[in-house]
């Protein structure tokens, strides 16, 4: 047989089993079970069981029942009329049918979308299944519809054909010209692309064939431009509050320079701006803001000397790499909450998203990308349950991320039994986990904050047992920000590294030393924060710990003031009464309504005034050891 006949012969092969799997595949399957009717309930339908070799599988509702016969296969492409006719002949049975396989589909809506640069998107969906897991919340319908999500960058191009369809001109506006108008200014070398980048990233549309897809691509998208001009108080303030009733979730990834000596924050207004937000935003659900942790990490930066990423306002985002790796950019920092993925070293991959000119982009980098990403997953909960409050949202980024496959040396299983690391806060974003947890969420109790102001010993450990305002209204028993406020100088101010260990043992790196910051500003009520604690019991000793990481013998420095600030929900959603606890030792709690924000117990450090066994007063060191300053 020649090679041609061979072929001819094989090919007729294929097209008759072809043609015999169609058939198979279109006739009908019969099952090795029966539903009957039988009249004389459950004992006669047992009794016609046995008699012909059937088990009972049970009632399947009134007088039906489910017959299984063993004899019979399980699978076959005719019926077995012997069975049939048996059961037929008891005079008892009503019907009777051999039950057949019927093709049923889920009826969702949902397929991988066609774009074309969707598969570059590997951190939406990987084979291996290391991704963000969007897949399983679009599956559930979840795609962003009816969330408003604004970025706060260099403006963003609402007529690239990626973004046009779901552009809002109502979340949009320059800051920087005055006018409604977000359109970038254009350039040579494109330096405003930042902005149309991290809104492809949230809501770029799908099936449309441009470019990828946005993490919530149904969701509305606007744009503020304010970052291409002077920057401002009244630039930041004017921003973070735009239209705060209509724009759910504000993106920023931006902040004070990633220079490793930089401490900056909010001015006034700004500070009022994220007040404003968190309380009458969204109806009193408080506006949520999304911020990139920063991009520092080749500078020995520390988040928590940014403001911005330190503040309890915002829910702050870090980046790991596609092989779930520390970024070289990435800076460590207690005030983190989670992470997403984002660049990495060359080789890896980066982020697929809108660009300048109606273009697309397969090289999106840095946090800047991570807190766009994360933006997006956030307005698939907030779809799933538009009842949740800004500190819902942290809730649900706590108990949903995933430390999964990320890799860092200080990863540590907090008081509460979490991991959680100073890299990536509590891992990895998962949309699937956070919509499934959102749809059925209980919104958490009021926020109460509990203030300890702790006088000075001549000591650089400070160990102070408190107990979280207990027996007042203010009462913490369940933490979420933990906050320490610290006045000190220092003849150089990066070589400090400071540590705040919980009465559950976990311990929170507040600063990180900073080899480039040669200030001796040191730092004037500076308020530390850390999410490690989160859901502990506040209540017994807390430890702050300041270490001179890389004294010289001429280090001095002076600690003036230390106040550990405890935010979180007491035992139940109705403030107890003060008559149900007994009352603190030392009846120094006072509340405070400025701002509307309840401010709890007070140990005073008053001239003549003993509230501790602690002295009153700061400390100076000369000629400091390693531990000393």
């Amino acid at each position: 047989m020649d090679a041609r006949v061979a072929l001819l012969h094989l090919w007729t092969v294929l097209v008759l089993l072809k043609a015999e799997l169609k058939w198979i595949d279109a006739a009908e399957v019969y099952t090795n079970t029966w539903a009957v009717q039988i009249n004389g309930g459950p004992e006669e339908a047992d009794r016609i069981a046995r008699e012909h070799g059937f088990i009972n599988l049970g009632n399947v509702f009134g007088d039906y029942y489910h017959f299984r016969h063993h004899a019979v296969e399980k699978r076959a492409l005719s019926g077995h009329r012997g069975m049939h006719i048996r059961l037929q002949k008891e005079p008892q049975v009503l019907w009777t049918e051999q039950q057949v396989v019927r093709k049923r589909t889920k009826r969702d809506v949902y397929e991988d979308p066609t774009d074309p640069d969707f598969p570059k998107q590997w951190y939406l969906s990987s084979p291996t299944h290391q991704d963000l897991n969007t897949k399983v919340a679009w599956a559930q319908g979840y795609t962003g519809r009816g969330v408003v999500v604004t970025i706060l960058d260099d403006g963003i191009e609402k007529d690239h054909p990626d973004l046009i369809s779901n552009y809002d001109p109502e979340a949009s506006y320059d800051v920087n010209d005055g006018d409604a108008d977000p359109q970038p200014r254009y350039t040579q070398r494109n330096e405003n692309r930042h902005g149309t980048r991290c809104a492809g990233e949230v809501a770029a549309a799908a099936n449309n064939g441009v470019c990828g897809v946005g993490v919530a691509y149904n969701s509305k998208i606007g744009g503020v431009r304010m970052l291409d001009g002077e920057v401002t108080d009244v630039v930041e303030a004017h921003s973070l509050s735009l239209n705060p009733q209509h724009i759910h979730i504000y993106s920023a990834s931006w902040g004070p320079e990633d220079d490793g000596k930089s401490l900056d924050g909010p001015a006034k207004l700004a500070k009022e701006a994220f007040l404003q937000g968190i309380t009458r935003g969204r109806n009193g659900l408080g506006s949520i803001f999304v911020w990139a942790s920063g991009n520092g990490g080749r500078e020995q930066d520390s988040c928590n000397c940014d403001g911005y990423t330190n503040s309890i306002y915002t829910l702050s985002i870090s980046s790991t790499t596609q092989s779930g790796n520390v970024p070289w950019y990435s800076e460590p920092c207690s005030s983190t909450l989670a992470s997403t993925f984002s660049s990495g070293n060359p080789g890896e991959k980066q982020i697929v998203t809108t660009d300048l000119r109606q273009k697309c982009t397969d090289s999106h980098t840095g946090t800047s990308a991570s807190a766009p990403l994360a933006a997006g997953i956030i307005a698939l909960a907030l779809e799933a349950n538009m009842n949740l409050t800004w500190r819902d949202m942290q809730h649900l980024v706590v108990r949903t991320s995933q430390p999964g496959h990320l890799s860092a040396g200080d990863w540590k299983t907090n008081g509460v039994g979490r991991r959680v690391s100073h890299s990536y806060g509590y891992g990895l974003l998962d949309a699937g986990a956070m919509v499934a947890l959102a749809q059925n969420w209980t919104t958490v109790g009021p926020q109460h904050q509990c203030v300890h102001t702790i006088d000075i010993g001549n000591k650089l450990v400070f160990s102070k047992s408190v107990d979280a305002c207990w027996g007042r209204p203010e009462h913490v028993s369940s933490v979420e920000h933990v906050q320490a406020r610290l006045t000190l100088s220092h003849n150089q101010r990066g070589k400090l590294a400071i540590h705040l260990i919980s009465p559950l043992g976990t311990r929170s790196t507040l600063l990180f030393p900073r080899p480039n910051d040669f200030s001796s500003e040191g730092f004037n009520d500076w308020a530390f924060m850390t999410t490690h604690s989160w859901d502990e019991d506040p209540q017994g000793e807390w430890t702050l710990e300041i270490e001179n990481v890389a004294a010289n013998g001429r280090d001095y420095g002076v600690l003036s003031q230390f106040t550990l600030i405890l935010w979180g929900t007491g035992p139940s959603a109705v403030n107890p009464s003060s008559s149900d606890f007994p009352r603190p030792s030392n009846n120094s709690c006072k509340t405070f309504d400025a701002q509307q924000i309840c401010i709890g117990e007070i140990i005073r450090a008053l001239a003549g005034t003993q509230t501790s066994t602690w002295k009153m007063g700061s400390f100076v060191l000369a000629l400091a050891h390693s531990h000393c300053y």
